[in-house]
């Protein structure tokens, strides 16, 4: 479900944001959807720690490293530290 939000801005930065949009083939709401999006992945840490972990499973996976070699690592290095 979607929901609207009015906000102010200057007519300066809506004029700049229309023609931005209209170079990218978006609307103005697209652009301002976009950038909420974006400013929230930028200083949501879960949503960092997700991608962070996203990417380095598909990195290990790409070289052929299973779920249980990671297991096995994991374990090891808690006995290490006990």
């Amino acid at each position: 479900m979607s929901t609207q939000m009015l906000i102010r801005i200057d007519d300066e930065v809506k004029s700049r944001l229309n023609k931005l949009a209209r170079l990218e083939g978006k609307t103005t709401s697209e652009m301002v959807r976009e950038l909420i999006e974006d400013r929230i992945k930028e200083r949501d840490i879960g949503a960092y720690v997700d991608d962070l972990w996203n990417r380095i499973g598909k990195k290990l996976k790409a070289k052929g490293v299973t779920p249980a070699a990671i297991e096995k690592a994991i374990n090891a290095s808690r006995k290490n530290q006990a």
